[in-house]
């Protein structure tokens, strides 16, 4: 029996569910990487002598969520932080992770404004989480890993 489907799209995840699958995504491309859920609260470099050192700030540890940070070495010109720089949340026991801002020392209601539409939360989430998947991705092909890591002191 064939059965034919009126609505094509039906095949093709929403936009919420793409985010989802982003967030699942980055769950596992982190835990790979530089396995935060086994490292204590602090600050933490990658070196793997290319000139970009990666730092990792492990802010809080709760029984199924980190608070974390992400960043380079760069000095912001116009806020004098790191950047690139993310502001990330893992939740281990759902399995995913969600970059919550990434722009230095900013939420998400600095930089949309108070009270955006949903539209508009739901595109900036797809381009953060997008952005950090692909950084992800770009720091393992760098070599970058829990062997490269060490607490700073």
């Amino acid at each position: 029996m064939i059965a034919t489907l009126d609505n094509r799209s039906s095949l093709l995840p929403g936009r919420f569910g793409f985010l989802m699958g982003l967030y699942a995504e980055n769950y596992h491309r982190l835990a790979r990487l530089f396995a935060p859920h086994e490292l204590t609260p602090g600050r933490y470099v990658s070196d793997v002598d290319d000139g970009l050192n990666v730092h990792l700030h492990l802010q809080e540890r709760h029984p199924y969520t980190l608070e974390l940070e992400l960043t380079y070495d760069f000095v912001d010109a116009h806020t004098g932080q790191r950047a690139p720089s993310a502001q990330l949340r893992m939740y281990t026991d759902a399995h995913v992770a969600e970059a919550l801002h990434c722009h230095p020392g900013r939420h998400l209601w600095q930089v949309l404004g108070p009270f955006p539409p949903a539209h508009t939360v739901l595109q900036h989430r797809l381009r953060m989480n997008g952005f950090l998947s692909r950084w992800l991705e770009y720091l393992g092909e760098q070599g970058h890993s829990i062997g490269t890591l060490e607490r700073e002191s």
